[in-house]
């Protein structure tokens, strides 16, 4: 069974970094595709980054959990265990936090789109606070990967 679970933790690191890195990946193909239509790639990186937030939900909560059981309460001494923490924390930020404002935003603009409605200044400043935290996300991710699992 420690096999398992140990594999399940490098399972676990691994999808949710190479989700974070391959979902970047796509949305910049998606709009350099779909530069015609700015709204629709927004649409569709929109449906990308929510799966991604899901499944860094699921992996940071094995994680956590992964890490408690494995070595009770030494494992909030761990770097590793912090990392998890902290970048759980963002994606919850981001999907609970930051992108129910910006779908307001874009709510409150209709019928037009929000980029050229009187709410895109707001909109772009919280596009940006997104980006951010997403690049964070993506940088703790790679330490993650490279963080030696077992301390």
């Amino acid at each position: 069974m420690k096999k398992l679970t140990d594999a399940l933790q490098t399972v676990a690191v691994t999808l949710w970094a190479g989700g974070l890195w391959m979902t970047a990946l796509l949305v910049q193909v998606l709009f350099s595709t779909l530069h015609g239509d700015r709204a629709l790639a927004g649409m569709i990186a929109g449906k990308f980054f929510i799966a991604v937030s899901y499944t860094g939900m699921a992996c940071g909560l094995y994680l956590v959990l992964f890490r408690l059981s494995r070595f009770g309460g030494a494992a909030w001494r761990q770097l590793f265990f912090w990392l998890v923490l902290v970048l759980l924390g963002l994606v919850l930020a981001g999907h609970f936090g930051i992108q129910p404002v910006m779908q307001g935003l874009k709510d409150a603009a209709q019928p037009l789109d929000v980029m050229g409605s009187a709410f895109k200044d707001s909109f772009v400043k919280w596009h940006g606070v997104s980006s951010l935290v997403y690049l964070a996300e993506c940088l703790l991710a790679l330490v993650l990967v490279l963080l030696p699992k077992s301390r």
